[in-house]
């Protein structure tokens, strides 16, 4: 039985199409942020990490709809989009005024961590060109219609940028059910993005709005309380772990709220050190619950984007196989190795994600 109903490849231009906020990111590699002399700089951003996903890994194709300041630092971001293969016609460029105090690019300095030192984000996104995008700014009907597309992802760190980027993902769903496009919502909760604008309260207000359009939607346990207001019991705030049987119940509780949700699925990782963590998923659909092998011990480089790679691999394998099992195993596959190397987004090839779905080994390629 199908689990959804999407169009079928080739139908149109694009796969995939994701809405969202592209920062560059400075890396300070095995030092902290505090102490650099010197940083390696990404491009990431958690919508837009799963259009490269989709795109270098696993070879959709793809666009990403945001908006940069017109100088040299937009450029380059420009230029990394245009390195991972994403298709950047729908980027808007706003004028820059010299200095940035209507509009610049966002930059996120954020440190790997290691052992008991944890990884640490710090966001410079303020007055950025993407947070002041707003209803109108993209051509939906010509995005999903005219040139086609299969599949449309955007997520709640984009919607709490400001006043007009959730009127804008609101628009932009609304489209995407006009025209048949299937949406997935990663609900992604970030306190520090939030508090100033209301905390919990308005994050529940603009989500539970989003919500009641997506058929795909993403998140762990304290996205789905903070954003939708679900609890659930059995967190273990020291190891960062949540009981299985308590998030199915919660789970329960979500597709009773939004009967839309036509998958929901969650990574379910448990933090040893900032470098082992348990990692894992579990997927809903049809009215089944399916799980990926959990990979106890898993060592990892640098965490970041993880969660957005078990995004594109579930979203991939829903694609090519309708089926949540094996959605769940490549989501949880690729989000494995897209840990073990640097930056936010992957590194890997279908091949490898095949490979460590069928049970593969990190035994030496030559």
């Amino acid at each position: 039985m199908a689990i959804l109903d999407i169009k079928p490849p080739g139908s149109g231009k694009y796969d995939l199409v994701s809405l969202g906020e592209v920062m560059l990111r400075l890396d300070p590699g095995e030092g902290r942020v505090r102490t650099a002399r010197e940083f390696t700089v990404w491009e990431g951003g958690g919508e837009y990490n799963v259009a490269r996903g989709l795109r270098r890994c696993f070879g959709l194709k793809t666009a990403v709809c945001t908006a940069f300041a017109d100088n040299d630092v937009g450029r380059l971001l420009e230029d990394f989009i245009l390195q991972g293969g994403v298709d950047t016609d729908f980027i808007r460029w706003v004028p820059f005024d010299g200095v940035g105090r209507t509009v610049r690019n966002g930059l996120n300095f954020t440190e790997r961590g290691f052992g008991p030192r944890g990884a640490v984000g710090v966001s410079d996104r303020g007055h950025s060109a993407a947070s002041q995008l707003k209803p109108g700014d993209f051509d939906w009907d010509r995005i999903f219609g005219t040139l086609g597309t299969r599949w449309l992802h955007t997520g709640g760190i984009f919607a709490a940028l400001s006043d007009t980027t959730p009127k804008l993902v609101i628009e932009a769903v609304q489209a995407a059910r006009r025209h048949g496009v299937i949406v997935s919502y990663d609900l992604n909760y970030r306190p520090s993005l939030w508090k100033s604008i209301g905390g919990p309260k308005r994050a529940q207000e603009v989500n539970r709005e989003i919500a009641r359009h997506v058929d795909v939607m993403l998140g762990n346990e304290e996205d789905f309380t903070a954003c939708l207001g679900l609890e659930v019991e059995g967190a273990d705030e020291h190891l960062s772990r949540i009981d299985v049987t308590a998030f199915k119940q919660m789970i329960g509780k979500a597709v009773q709220a939004y009967p839309n949700f036509k998958v929901v699925a969650t990574t379910l990782r448990t933090v040893k050190s900032a470098t082992r963590n348990d990692w894992g998923a579990i997927c809903w659909a049809n009215g089944k619950f399916h799980e990926a092998p959990n990979r106890e011990n898993l060592e990892i480089l640098d965490r970041v984007g993880g969660g957005d790679s078990f995004a594109s691999g579930l979203i991939y394998a829903l694609m090519q196989f309708n089926d949540a099992r094996k959605a769940v195993e490549y989501g949880a596959a690729h989000g494995a190795l897209a840990m073990t190397t640097p930056g936010d987004t992957s590194m890997a090839s279908l091949k490898e994600v095949e490979a460590l779905v069928k049970g593969g080994s990190a035994r030496v390629q030559r």
